[in-house]
């Protein structure tokens, strides 16, 4: 029972140096940009792997709670379904309209901008002395 307060320190100690090297900028063997990229396709590799073997294990799920929901003469799964359907669409649909409103805004404020620089400029040649721009 002492033993093992120190076998988990050790474990610990012996994993510092993997872990703080996990991360590192300063990696000597990630230095190159072709080592970087190439770290970059495997992650890319293994995220685009641990992603198939979700969607399996999701179909492999729901085909399961089919069976089930059949088995019980359930028409509840589908009446899910149809609610799931209804509301990704809605979501899609309100997705579709935010991009529409942040594209409205970026072009309002871009026309904002043009306007106050050009105010500014007028102002600032009304100060100058050119009398002209001070009656716009």
């Amino acid at each position: 029972m002492k033993a093992y307060p120190f076998f988990c320190a050790a474990l610990v100690a012996a994993m510092m140096p993997a872990m703080a090297l996990a991360d590192d900028p300063r990696d000597p063997t990630m230095r190159s940009a072709a080592a970087r990229a190439r770290d970059s396709e495997t992650t890319r590799q293994l995220n685009l792997a641990a992603g198939a073997l979700v969607r399996e294990r999701d179909a492999r799920q729901m085909q399961r709670m089919q069976g089930w929901h059949d088995a019980q003469g359930d028409d509840g799964y589908a009446a899910a379904a149809q609610d799931y359907a209804a509301r990704s669409q809605d979501y899609t649909a309100r997705s579709q309209d935010h991009e529409r409103d942040m594209s409205d805004y970026a072009r309002n404020r871009a026309r904002y901008e043009r306007d106050m620089a050009a105010w500014r400029h007028t102002v600032a040649a009304c100060r100058d002395g050119d009398y002209a721009a001070c009656d716009e």
